[in-house]
């Protein structure tokens, strides 16, 4: 493995980073906004498969007293 020196490494990071293409506002809204909604409809369905065992947990419970 070859070594770099440290200035060259530098030079070989600054080369990469005018690489970056940094996202719009617009896309950073967009996928923010979409983040919202995946989390929210994947919270109401774990709160109802959670509720649906509770349930299910409860009904068994109530059988045994």
């Amino acid at each position: 493995m070859a070594k770099t020196s440290p200035g060259e490494f530098i030079r070989q990071v600054r080369v990469e980073a005018r690489k970056v293409v940094w996202p719009t506002g617009k896309e950073t809204w967009v996928t923010a906004v979409m983040v919202f909604i995946m989390t929210a409809l994947l919270a109401a369905f774990f709160f109802g498969v959670d509720s649906f065992f509770s349930a299910i947990v409860q009904f068994l419970l109530g059988l045994l007293g």
